[in-house]
């Protein structure tokens, strides 16, 4: 919820804003539930929720360094051109746990050149090795060769944001390359993470970039501990919360990190007292398990 209200406060346009989001099929609370509750919260709101099965991808999930990391619907966006409308040829990719405190539209406008699929922020000053095995590294079939010729040295970027090129998406059958590097993960340990190696191993070196600006990440800090993390140096457009320590648990608990309280002014049930702290905690799960990601469109 409290990403919703963000991006509407800081949009130009927000009713030209149309909301996408991905919920697990058959947990609580249910389709019909979370439709009323966006309804109550935001009348205006134009948005469609869509069912992910989790026995979509269940048998592809390899163990991950933390068990939250394993849960199916982080899984969805690679399923996104198949649920979304065909007639929608490009959307915003955004998890759940972000904030944007500027005008989205600015992301929306990033130039996709014929080559790019996916617009992100990069971060190459981070040690891309290190999100893949020995094992890899050491395959002459894999390592550096997966990686050649591609338009750029490959870079880390964060999965939590990003403008994809649906079309193209289809077109390149960019699902079945996913599932393909997540069959060969369950043969041969490749990376210890969730869901993001796949989209480094495709795009990686072929991410358009994007301003860091619209990716503050690591605001939960790290996989492990979850410990306070601030702000990197520079403008900020979208706080982004990746990492184990999320706002409204550390709320909820009574020791928010200093960057939380930014989280709690946006969030409509644990903000001002607006709603009473016995009901609270389960809006929050609502907002944080139920809708674990937003796409958007206009």
């Amino acid at each position: 919820m409290a990403a919703i209200y963000s991006l509407l406060k800081h949009a130009s346009c927000p009713e030209s804003l149309f909301f996408h989001f991905l919920a697990a099929d058959g947990a609580a609370p249910g389709v019909a539930e979370l439709r009323s509750a966006l309804a109550a919260s935001f009348p205006s709101l134009r948005f469609e929720i869509y069912p992910f099965r989790a026995d979509a991808v269940t048998g592809l999930i390899s163990a991950s360094v933390r068990a939250a990391l394993e849960a199916p619907l982080n899984y969805a966006r690679n399923y996104l051109a198949d649920l979304l409308p065909k007639c929608v040829p490009r959307a915003i990719y955004l998890d759940s746990d972000v904030l944007a405190l500027d005008d989205v539209r600015r992301l929306w406008e990033t130039r996709l050149p014929a080559a790019a699929v996916v617009a992100a922020p990069e971060y190459c000053h981070a040690n891309f090795s290190r999100y893949f095995t020995d094992a890899f590294w050491s395959d002459p079939d894999l390592g550096a060769r997966v990686f050649a010729g591609r338009r750029r040295a490959p870079c880390y970027f964060n999965t939590g944001v990003m403008v994809i090129d649906l079309r193209r998406w289809r077109s390149g059958n960019y699902r079945h390359r996913v599932e393909q590097w997540m069959e060969l993960q369950k043969e041969k340990r490749i990376y210890e993470l969730g869901s993001l190696p796949p989209f480094l191993l495709l795009f990686a070196g072929e991410v358009e970039a994007v301003d860091h600006r619209w990716n503050q990440h690591g605001l939960g800090g790290d996989n492990i501990l979850g410990s306070c993390r601030p702000l990197h140096k520079g403008p900020v457009s979208l706080m982004h919360w990746s990492g184990k320590g999320k706002p409204w648990d550390r709320l909820d608990s009574g020791r928010p990190c200093p960057l939380d309280h930014t989280w709690k002014s946006y969030d409509l049930y644990i903000g001002d007292g607006d709603v009473s702290q016995a009901s609270a905690p389960s809006w929050a799960s609502l907002s944080s398990s139920a809708l674990p990601a937003s796409v958007f469109s206009w």
